[in-house]
């Protein structure tokens, strides 16, 4: 799984990000680029056109919309069914996706913004069972061309029982 969130787990509002960090968005192609990517309706139809389907990836669409299709997406209609023909792949979001995959995901890529946003979309809460086993930078804040300040944590879940 990757997102960026700013405080308050703040994903997205009224459809959009509510911020600009460029640096977040060479990340996400650069972990993305080549790979599946699953993805909402509502996160597909808030791409720019232009960027529509994603360059260089696999899009897939998690809709419960029996009849909905799209130009490049492939269209799953269930978490068991993007398990069951995907392997591998990253969720984009949003936050109903992320809320339906994330018990399956052993990885989160991600992106901490260090201020609050107005916002209608949250991440999900990581609960005991994710582990941060990596922060750039270790301590503190890098700081983005467009003057937010941003950390970008990597979670693995925590292996349970012998």
């Amino acid at each position: 799984m990757v997102w960026a969130q700013a405080r308050g787990r703040v994903i997205g509002n009224q459809g959009t990000l509510p911020w600009r960090l460029p640096e977040d968005l060479r990340l996400f192609r650069e972990l993305t680029l080549g790979s599946v990517v699953v993805m909402g309706r509502a996160t597909w139809e808030s791409l720019p056109e232009k960027f529509r389907p994603l360059p260089g990836r696999r899009n897939v669409v998690l809709t419960g919309q029996a009849d909905w299709h799209a130009d490049g997406a492939e269209v799953a209609h269930s978490a068991g069914e993007v398990l069951a023909r995907y392997a591998g792949c990253w969720v984009i979001g949003g936050a109903a996706v992320y809320a339906a995959m994330i018990e399956h995901a052993s990885r989160i890529v991600c992106t901490d913004i260090d201020e609050a946003f107005d916002g209608d979309a949250f991440a999900p809460r990581l609960d005991s069972s994710w582990q941060c086993s990596r922060r750039t930078p270790q301590n503190g804040w890098s700081t983005s061309a467009t003057g937010l300040r941003y950390a970008i944590s990597e979670y693995t879940r925590v292996p349970i029982g012998p």
